[in-house]
């Protein structure tokens, strides 16, 4: 069975809904599945930790689920135009995978949340390309055959999947949005499903 790992970081549930979504369109694709992972929230306060396991929600993610997926799907809310701290600090504890070449090769996709239109997305998305391209992965967007992208008047880009959640963090996911989602998770697994094949 081809995995494909679907890493997220969520504050208002947004994130992790089009987390869920993307992993629908992994496990809809025949050979495939998707592993959906967390990271848990940093602090300020060096004493303050969280628990080993999530109240809720998918469990945290650990460097054997990078080693042990086909391909990556990471998702993080918009932060001034840049990945969730969180989600940072995790790609920042990889060198090792780094220095093994664990991931090179995988394909991988990004996703994000924004709570205004114009938020920052597609820089979120680009700059979460960044330490996936370090980590030698193929990065894999959203072509415009998905005619989704071509009439969203809300979340959608061509480098991958994004949602306008509202600045209070009330509007629901579009069915544009939805679409879109769907459609990459597919997508990474169909792309998985051949580079595994070709390798194997």
């Amino acid at each position: 069975m081809t995995e494909i790992l679907v890493l997220y970081y969520s504050t208002h549930g947004a994130t992790r809904q089009m987390a869920q979504l993307i992993a629908r369109g992994i496990d809809a694709t025949a050979g495939c599945t998707a592993r959906l992972r967390t990271v848990p929230r940093i602090s300020t306060v060096c004493e303050a930790i969280e628990a080993d396991i999530p109240s809720a929600g998918a469990p945290y993610v650990t460097l054997d689920d990078l080693l042990e997926c086909d391909g990556l799907a990471l998702g993080s809310p918009t932060r001034f135009g840049n990945m969730a701290a969180p989600m940072k600090y995790f790609w920042d504890s990889t060198i090792a995978d780094w220095l093994k070449g664990t991931l090179i090769g995988k394909p991988a996709s990004v996703f994000t949340s924004s709570g205004t239109l114009h938020g920052g997305n597609e820089s979120t998305l680009l700059t979460m390309m960044l330490p996936l391209l370090h980590h030698g992965m193929l990065i894999v967007g959203t072509p415009y055959s998905e005619t989704a992208l071509m009439s969203t008047t809300t979340g959608g880009t061509p480098y991958g999947p994004s949602h306008w959640a509202g600045t209070e963090s009330n509007q629901a996911i579009s069915d544009s949005e939805r679409v879109l989602c769907l459609a990459q998770g597919r997508r990474l697994a169909e792309i998985a499903l051949k580079l595994k094949g070709i390798s194997e």
